[in-house]
């Protein structure tokens, strides 16, 4: 495939995702709805993740003088382009001139990039800067510069700003280092980079060390280290899902060149971009065998591992990469169909396929108007989801919303941040998935139970209480 062909299919790509993005009709998902939330408090940290993503978002919404789901969403779509694009130089540059249109289109058409080409994440800007990281370092296994040194420190702590997940290359990266006489650079060119990353990542640590290292503590949480147990059922599928986050044939040609080298044969190149790849997927898998892992953990191996992939593919088994290209490429047409039809597409036991992404609105649109029924205009709830869209949907209106104070250390970052003062004495609307009591008996504004979407089946209560009965019954 000629690098302008490559191009166009990755620009054809993206306008299809942007245009049909325009017709979406599900709601932000609840860690969408935090990262908005996010980027109208602008701050070096969060509770759950580091800045960038609120940063990128605010840059958005300023830009396009909108708070919409539209513009939100946008970013997904724009910055994977851009990540393409730079894969594509990468590979024309360092690996072959050969590959440099397959290489571009082969990541652009990723299920996991599909994915969250419509459901933003932190996922997406952290492979952006990882590629450009690793087009500096590529540079600078073959020649000293500054310039190079410096490109790469940038990336690499903007990457560390939008993720802590970028961490997991730098096992393989440096045992690369250790092995491949053709994976190392000057030591001036490391300790720029090196000095560079932390100083950019410096804010957000100087955050975390004003904050009880709070972020750190949620990432180490979020992996169950304190309940370690051998499951080999969870390892098996953690693995296996890496089929359907990359597509089958790109996964397939991983561990194929996993095989290769095993056997003494690829290029040092090939060698090289397996370390800084599949070590990644290892990890996360011994983390599900231990613990829990999410399919999307191990999503750093494949920046580098795109390329592997495609470099084997098209030296040994070129059909495989047409043959991928259309699997990838039919699921990157139709996963935004699915969120346009988000509501028609049911399951048999009535719940829709996209059902997390659905009714969290409705919801939030329902507790405003009982907050103008109960003659308030506070709203509390005790539920991340429940806050997290109403901040965003009832972002007009005139109402202030609040968590639940919590009893301990805060469980989120509404909890964290945005807790109910103890200064109100007013009467609240208190909003919650679970029945409440305290000692002023609560009136009932209304008890509900959602008929479609994320809450489908669930109880949502909503009561008008004293905010001094809040601060005390928990």
């Amino acid at each position: 495939m000629s690098p302008r062909l490559g191009i166009l299919i990755i620009i054809g790509v993206t306008l299809w995702r942007i245009v049909t993005l325009h017709f979406d009709t599900t709601d932000l998902f609840v860690d969408e709805a935090q990262y908005w939330f996010w980027s109208q408090n602008l701050d070096f940290g969060y509770y759950s993740k580091p800045p960038m993503i609120a940063w990128v978002i605010r840059a958005m919404t300023e830009l396009s003088g909108s708070t919409a789901i539209f513009w939100i969403r946008l970013c997904g779509p724009l910055v994977h382009m851009a990540t393409a694009f730079v894969l594509m130089k990468l590979a024309k540059r360092f690996v072959s001139p050969e590959i440099e249109g397959w290489t571009g289109v082969t990541y652009i058409t990723l299920p996991g990039v599909a994915l969250s080409s419509v459901f933003f994440s932190t996922d997406v800007i952290l492979l952006f800067f990882l590629a450009v990281a690793l087009f500096a370092y590529f540079g600078l296994t073959r020649q000293r510069s500054i310039t190079l040194a410096l490109m790469m420190g940038v990336a690499f702590g903007c990457a560390f700003l939008s993720k802590y997940a970028i961490l997991f290359v730098v096992p393989g990266g440096l045992i690369a280092l250790l092995l491949l006489p053709m994976a190392r650079i000057g030591w001036r060119d490391f300790f720029i980079s090196a000095a560079t990353a932390i100083v950019v990542a410096a804010p957000n640590l100087w955050w975390n060390a004003t904050h009880d290292a709070t972020t750190i503590k949620h990432t180490t949480s979020i992996a169950h280290w304190s309940g370690l147990s051998l499951n080999v059922g969870h390892g098996i599928e953690f693995f296996a899902a890496q089929f359907g986050v990359v597509g089958p044939i790109v996964f397939f040609a991983i561990l194929w060149a996993v095989y290769r080298a095993l056997r003494g044969q690829g290029s040092p190149i090939e060698k090289l971009l397996i370390w800084l790849s599949v070590p990644v997927v290892l990890l996360i898998t011994f983390q599900a065998l231990i613990a829990k892992a999410y399919a999307n953990w191990a999503v750093t191996a494949y920046v580098a591992g795109t390329i592997l992939a495609v470099w084997l593919l098209h030296r040994v088994w070129p059909k495989g990469l047409r043959v991928s290209f259309a699997i990838n490429g039919t699921a990157s047409v139709l996963f935004p169909l699915a969120a346009i039809f988000a509501h028609q597409l049911v399951l048999p036991n009535g719940n829709e396929v996209m059902k997390r992404y659905l009714g969290r609105s409705a919801v939030s649109r329902e507790a405003g108007d009982l907050a103008r029924q109960a003659g308030t205009a506070i709203i509390v709830s005790d539920s991340r989801d429940i806050l997290a869209d109403m901040y965003h949907t009832l972002r007009n209106e005139p109402l202030k919303i609040y968590a639940r104070p919590p009893a301990e250390a805060p469980d989120n970052y509404y909890e964290q941040t945005f807790a109910l003062p103890n200064t109100v004495s007013d009467e609240v609307l208190f909003v919650t998935t679970q029945p409440f009591e305290c000692a002023e008996t609560p009136q009932t504004i209304k008890s509900w139970q959602p008929s479609e979407g994320y809450y489908r089946g669930n109880m949502i209560y909503a009561y008008k209480v004293k905010a001094s009965c809040l601060a005390a019954a928990k």
